[in-house]
């Protein structure tokens, strides 16, 4: 029994909204502020290294064995990595962390949202929360020369 024009078009109209039901939604454009404010209630009590980077930045490729060092040398005192990607698709990020592992948390956050919230100059940026959550340092741009004076900031935050 062949079918008429207005039952096919049906089938396609209700196919392609299944489909489309199925597919992640952006409908909450706040997800990534979320996620941050969880991620901070998660680690209160905790130094948080907060740290923005994109797939494109050479310095964030530099830095994100020194933070690696950094989490696995000092979690135990209570120190933790939460980066922010600001990369416009996934994608990019995900083939950026096959390359350059992150032993830390990593939040998407392709619309800048928590970019703007922070005020972003450069690119990596880095802010350093107290076990209280008050910002105590910030630094745009990640230095090789200045690894040992970051470090230094981590730990007089950490006897603190």
């Amino acid at each position: 029994m062949p079918y008429s024009l207005k039952t096919c078009a049906k089938t396609v109209l209700i196919s392609f909204l299944l489909i489309l039901s199925a597919l992640p939604s952006n409908a909450n454009a706040n997800e990534p502020m979320e996620e941050f404010e969880q991620a901070m209630a998660k680690y209160q009590g905790k130094i948080v290294y907060l740290d923005f980077w994109a797939s494109w930045c050479v310095p964030c490729r530099k830095s994100f064995p020194w933070m690696n060092a950094m989490q696995s040398k000092y979690q135990e005192q209570g120190f933790v990595v939460l980066s922010i990607n600001l990369d416009a698709q996934a994608a990019l990020a995900e083939q950026f962390l096959q390359q350059t592992p992150a032993n830390f948390a990593v939040i998407f956050d392709a619309k800048g949202i928590l970019a703007k919230k922070f005020q972003l100059k450069g690119m990596p940026s880095s802010y350093l929360f107290d076990r209280q959550g008050k910002l105590i340092s910030a630094h745009s741009g990640f230095n090789g020369k200045k690894q040992q004076k970051y470090q230094q900031e981590i730990e007089k935050a950490l006897t603190q």
